[in-house]
């Protein structure tokens, strides 16, 4: 009892917040500020997007740019996968990191080299924000066991939704007086930065967990995308080491109630990329969270359309009759989201910081995870009564803000008890490419509403009501999946 480590002042003050054990703290505050870093260069740019694409071509048109993301991810993906297969964790994140950050640099020389930015820029920040934070959270899943994800997940959030926050308010003092595109060399800045903090946590964690491993066979030269898992001790396991010690315990007549159950080997890896879609679609987990994931999108896409199309109309009319401030539309809705987007990210702030730890440690994942849905329900209920900006408005911040805040966190945590390989490359099929495709369903659902009822609010409204009752019933079927993978300890297969 004497021998064990007392919580530092830093373990203690993060108590308030979620249950932190001795020597937690500063790795998983760590990880908070690496994921603040990045949220704020993506909220920086989410209201230049907005600016650029409702500008350029209107809100019609930016549905049907998510068909394009969609159809791109997939050999973007199956580059991914290559580079997962080959390089160890911290390599690939360096490397994927710094392209994107590459890419904001590009943009900013060719707006203000005067060209028509908007189409592209809209794609590529669809593509780069669903890629960089499912890299990220593939990453915090690999650090930590089940059980140390649940409590310090949560934290770690923290720092996405204070990004978040931080972003659409810098953004905003900066769009009317600089304009669109110097925002852009700074949201590349941060990304470089963020990249220090993803490698002193990767040294940091991997002397805790990896002391006595040999260094060769450790992650720091290991392929990222590995058939490990981690157990509850805190050791990577092979998955087919542990199905084959199954086996021959059951030989023995031994009881191995906890451990991975399976008549056969686990399956050889399949090549990288194809093997990304492959391993979803093959394994139930994998799937039913895709599925998830794609309704989320779905439905979160069509009210964001829906948002889109009141905003638009207000604008052209203010700007024509000189009450705005702006002197575009582009300003004036780049003017609207940053605040729309600020006052989304302080309720989710509020939410995580003083909710969603309760929420998971009293209720579980399998609770959890079916909160939002029926936030939703009641959201899309209200729109369809009362079909006017502002209370669209406000029903969208509502849904967004426990999107970013306690979905956020459950939906990572769902990859707590999977495989590296699982983590880094199906991670990537469902936070990307599902998240895009449930877009691309979205912008289907702008062609039909707008074809046969002429832009109805309460036509998207009474649809989103239909698929949220979907939602809800995969989502109860996850829940039950969680809970027996973290019971028997073994990872989906």
């Amino acid at each position: 009892m004497n021998g064990e480590r007392k919580p530092g002042v830093l373990d203690r003050a993060l108590r308030l917040f979620a249950e932190v054990k001795a020597g937690e703290g500063a790795n998983v505050v760590i990880l908070a500020v690496n994921v603040f870093i990045l949220l704020t260069a993506y909220s920086m740019m989410k209201p230049l997007r907005d600016g650029l694409i409702l500008g350029e071509k209107g809100p019609e048109f930016t549905a049907y740019m998510s068909a394009a993301m969609a159809f791109l991810l997939i050999p973007v993906i199956a580059g991914y996968g290559k580079l997962a297969d080959r390089f160890p964790r911290r390599r690939l994140i360096n490397v994927v990191t710094l392209f994107f950050a590459a890419c904001c640099l590009v943009f900013f020389l060719a707006g203000t080299g005067g060209l028509q930015i908007g189409i592209v820029f809209f794609i590529w920040i669809g593509i780069f924000s669903a890629m960089i934070l499912a890299q990220f959270w593939g990453f915090a899943n690999d650090l930590y066991t089940n059980e140390e994800g649940e409590r310090l997940f949560p934290i770690v959030a923290v720092g996405a939704a204070v990004g978040a926050i931080a972003g659409a308010t810098i953004v905003k003092e900066m769009i009317i007086p600089l304009g669109l595109y110097l925002p852009m060399l700074f949201a590349g800045a941060l990304l470089v930065m963020s990249l220090f903090l993803t490698n002193w946590v990767d040294r940091r964690e991997r002397q805790r967990t990896e002391g006595a491993v040999d260094p060769g066979s450790s992650t720091a030269f290991a392929p990222a995308a590995t058939g490990e898992f981690r157990m509850d001790t805190g050791e990577f396991k092979n998955l087919r080491e542990a199905l084959r010690e199954a086996l021959e315990k059951e030989a023995r007549g031994e009881t191995v109630a906890d451990e991975p159950k399976r008549a056969e080997p686990a399956e050889p890896q399949i090549e990288a990329g194809r093997g990304a879609f492959a391993m979803v679609f093959k394994t139930r987990y994998l799937l039913y969270i895709a599925i998830l994931i794609l309704i989320l999108n779905w439905v979160n896409t069509n009210g964001e359309n829906l948002l889109r199309f009141l905003i638009t109309d207000s604008a052209q009319t203010a700007v024509q009759s000189g009450t705005a401030a702006a002197a575009t539309v582009e300003q004036y809705i780049g003017d609207f989201y940053a605040g729309f987007h600020k006052w989304v990210n302080i309720a989710a702030l509020v939410i995580q910081l003083f909710l969603v730890s309760r929420i998971i440690k009293h209720a579980g994942i399998h609770v959890a995870v079916m909160i939002l849905p029926l936030i939703a329900l009641g959201s899309y209920a209200l729109i369809a009564v009362y079909p006017v900006l502002e209370y669209v408005r406000w029903a969208k911040t509502a849904e967004n803000a426990t999107d970013y805040s306690l979905q956020n966190t459950v939906q990572n945590a769902l990859f707590l008890p999977t495989t590296r390989e699982q983590k880094y490359k199906a991670k990537q099929v469902t936070d990307s490419f599902s998240k895009r495709a449930g877009d691309t369903l979205a912008a289907l659902t702008v062609f039909v509403v707008v074809t046969f009822t002429g832009t109805s609010i309460r036509a998207f409204a009474l649809l989103n009501l239909l698929l949220v009752l979907i939602w809800l019933a995969v989502a109860y079927r996850i829940g039950r999946e969680y809970r027996e993978l973290v019971r028997t300890g073994r990872p989906p297969v």
